[in-house]
């Protein structure tokens, strides 16, 4: 993989808003992914490598877009209908060689190449047969279901940019504009762990003053849904010595090592150090709620990231902080999210200068708007406000608060675009 440099998305200052994050990670971090070439049927849900271009033109040649009768159009009456001797049969599949419209109506099928000199098809239940001839009406238009060669796109266009996450209708397109493969990134490799003496496996028995470990299986299940190769590596104690020796390890079979908890402030807090002791911390804390203790860093040749170890706080960081970062590493373009107006129907207030995500609910109000209803609690660690929410209401640096009528806009779960 590439390399990253010791310097490669260093900054000045304390606090990074989320937008000069996601600068930051795109103007200095290199793709780290490496290249394959995957049969079409393999490919979904990859970054395309290069741009793709047509191999041919689509439709690749003059065709019927129904069934019906080809005509040239200047044999046409220009008032009343017109008679023409039938001549000829075309099928999809079959080539129009040998078959002319010029003075005669060609009997066509949908997708089948139209005849020398047709340029104009009827469809077949706008006019009549009598024994050999054909009834054509007056006023349809020139070229009038005919699909040009072309009419889709052109040999040589682009059809798939570089960096888009293909999808069935990509693959489809190639397909049809001549490709049997493509040039792909590999799966991004992430490491995951947890971190924490409180923290027990789920569905294990629970010691005195443990919980259940439940960040790491919302990272995992969201990485995996966002096409990268994920090793789930466990539970870390918190032993600086321990800590330092899993994160290097990690780091010499991985691109990127996610953990959550431990990089705050408290005396327990050792995954901070541990990175300064083994690699280099170059951000840490940004200003975002939920989630502000987010450090990224890096050891040897991987990036790394250390999340909160609230739940919430660790859902709304990897989609707003770690998903560029993810989108850089692999060569993927990052579109921005796609959001729901809505009409708030809270009263909120914030601290200027960092951007918040509300858990809301929407509803049709009798008016037929759309609201944003806020979820009734706000702690980071209260995974019910996901599941009983409907999305993010995003609340942007410069503004002081919401009021009861004000429009939000709403990203909704599982933000995964």
């Amino acid at each position: 993989m590439a390399q990253l440099s010791d310097d490669c998305f260093a900054f000045g200052g304390p606090l990074l808003s989320v937008d000069a994050a996601a600068s930051l990670i795109a103007e200095r971090l290199p793709v780290v992914a490496g290249v394959e070439t995957l049969p079409l049927g393999q490919a979904d849900g990859r970054i395309a490598a290069e741009a793709v271009r047509a191999l041919l033109d689509l439709p690749p040649f003059d065709n019927s877009a129904v069934d019906g009768f080809a005509v040239r159009f200047a044999d046409l009456a220009p008032e009343g209908e017109t008679s023409l001797p039938l001549r000829g049969r075309l099928a999809a599949g079959r080539a129009e060689t040998g078959v002319a419209a010029a003075g005669a109506a060609v009997r066509i099928f949908t997708g089948a190449p139209m005849p020398a000199e047709a340029d104009t098809v009827f469809m077949q239940e706008d006019v009549r047969v009598e024994g050999d001839t054909v009834v054509l009406p007056a006023g349809l238009r020139r070229g009038a279901n005919r699909r040009p060669a072309g009419e889709d796109i052109g040999r040589g266009a682009v059809v798939i940019p570089a960096g888009r996450r293909l999808s069935p209708p990509d693959l489809a397109l190639a397909a049809a504009t001549g490709h049997a493969a493509l040039p792909v990134r590999r799966p991004l490799r992430v490491a995951v762990f947890s971190t924490g003496d409180e923290l027990a496996e789920p569905g294990a028995a629970l010691r005195p003053g443990a919980i259940h470990d439940s960040n790491r299986v919302l990272l995992v299940t969201l990485l995996r849904r966002l096409g990268t190769a994920v090793s789930d590596l466990g539970i870390l104690r918190d032993e600086p010595g321990i800590l330092r020796e899993h994160l290097a390890a990690a780091a010499r079979e991985h691109d990127l090592i996610l953990t959550s908890g431990g990089v705050s402030t408290g005396e327990e807090d050792h995954v901070k150090a541990a990175v300064e002791a083994i690699g280099r911390l170059v951000f840490w804390r940004l200003a975002i709620k939920p989630g502000r203790p987010v450090a990224m860093g890096l050891i040897d040749d991987a990036a790394f990231v250390g999340l909160p170890g609230n739940p919430v706080a660790v859902y709304v960081t990897l989609l707003f902080v770690v998903r560029p970062l993810l989108a850089r590493l692999s060569g993927a373009t990052l579109a921005p999210p796609p959001s729901q107006p809505a009409r708030a129907a809270f009263r909120y207030r914030k601290k200027t200068g960092r951007r918040e995500y509300v858990r809301v609910s929407l509803r049709r109000a009798p008016d037929g708007t759309v609201e944003a209803v806020k979820f009734p609690r706000d702690g980071a660690g209260v995974l019910t406000s996901l599941t009983g929410s409907d999305g993010l209401a995003e609340l942007p640096e410069d503004a002081a608060g919401v009021e009861e009528g004000d429009r939000v806009e709403v990203y909704l779960h599982p933000l995964l675009w």
